[in-house]
């Protein structure tokens, strides 16, 4: 039996990306939710028209969008075995989704992170901060919990049951580092697969300025050793 897969999609002022984005989502993806972040554009309308749900978070941050879109999961009580987040600025490739999940289809592992290899990066897709930022995190990751994980991306899968027993808390930017810490306190399996990464459209909202930058970097490492010394 094929599982049931969905996808979250936080969305900031995304209206010249989002279709692109829902548009390339393999057709194994029984639902795929845009959850407008206090969007000021024509995001909603363009998501809508595009197919997806679209939902609409006022509290400003990632995590807050992503709680969103996993309480309307909760709430429909329909059968759900994975969950995809994927961004919506169009920096990935959506039908690399079919990689991403298959470990978990056919290997039977718990979370999948898509890691933006160098070597399929498109020059200037990431920003030093960003760079530097997955660099760090990751080293002290395997310092204190001896992972492997070698990226922080976004694009990334994990089976919905997993999912809600890690109870995700973070409401901005330590969204992705809190799963992945999580994952590692409960022993779950993992393992990433290498995804292509090319510019975003528009700017981002975090890498894209210092305030971003260096809330974000203060947000992941405060996770960190948060969970190294509990």
């Amino acid at each position: 039996m094929n599982p049931t897969i969905k996808v979250i999609i936080p969305a900031y002022n995304e209206e010249e990306s989002i279709a692109h984005v829902i548009q390339e989502i393999p057709e194994v993806v029984s639902e795929v939710i845009v959850v407008s972040n206090r969007s000021t554009d024509q995001t909603e309308k363009v998501a809508k028209q595009a197919g997806a749900t679209v939902l609409r978070e006022e509290q400003m941050g990632y995590g807050y969008a992503c709680l969103k879109g996993m309480d309307y999961i909760a709430a429909s009580k329909e059968k759900t075995d994975i969950i995809v987040f994927l961004d919506g600025d169009y920096s990935d490739y959506p039908a690399e989704l079919t990689t991403i999940v298959a470990p978990i289809i056919h290997d039977d592992i718990d979370m999948v992170i898509g890691a933006r290899d160098k070597k399929l990066r498109e020059a200037g897709s990431m920003t030093f901060p960003q760079i530097f930022g997955n660099w760090l995190a990751t080293r002290l990751m395997k310092l204190f919990f001896n992972a492997r994980f070698t990226d922080l991306g976004p694009f990334r899968a994990i089976k919905y049951d997993k999912l809600l027993s890690l109870e995700m808390e973070d409401k901005t930017y330590g969204w992705t580092v809190e799963m992945q810490l999580k994952v590692l306190r409960k022993k779950y399996t993992y393992t990433e697969v290498s995804v292509p990464y090319k510019k975003r459209i528009g700017v981002s909202k975090v890498s894209g300025t210092i305030k971003g930058a260096i809330f974000a970097g203060v947000k992941i490492l405060s996770w960190i050793f948060k969970y190294s010394f509990s």
